[in-house]
């Protein structure tokens, strides 16, 4: 890994009752992402790409410019925090993906974003 692009993502996903539909196969979950740049120079979020699947195996890809909106600029040591959702046909399902980072020497890498659960409560024990 290279110390001097270095990028953490968090995720903290929750379920929201208020916005599903579960006898019409709709489960809407908020994701709350911070991003921190862990590395020794600044860079911007370029774009994100994001994989996500339902518990029946449907994925959905996502891919765009940015995130909510913004290209967020983080020098080291800053974070980036921003809440975002996703609609899936199932109580259980993942996401994952990376986002496409620039860092003020010109390089551009990606930076994963590790697996996380979208679960309605009391579902997974």
């Amino acid at each position: 890994m290279n110390e001097k692009n270095k990028i953490l993502v968090e995720a903290a996903p929750q379920f929201i009752p208020e916005q599903s539909a579960p006898d019409e196969d709709r489960y809407v979950f908020a994701y709350t992402i911070t991003i921190t740049n862990t590395g020794e120079l600044p860079a911007k979020l370029l774009a994100r790409h994001w994989l996500i699947t339902d518990a029946n195996g449907k994925i959905q890809e996502v891919r765009g410019d940015g995130v909510v909106g913004e290209q967020p600029y983080l020098k080291p040591g800053e974070s980036f925090r921003y809440t975002s959702g996703a609609v899936i046909q199932t109580p259980v399902g993942t996401m994952q993906g990376s986002y496409t980072m620039l860092s003020d020497d010109g390089d551009n890498f990606d930076t994963s974003i590790p697996r996380f659960t979208l679960s309605i409560p009391r579902v997974l024990h």
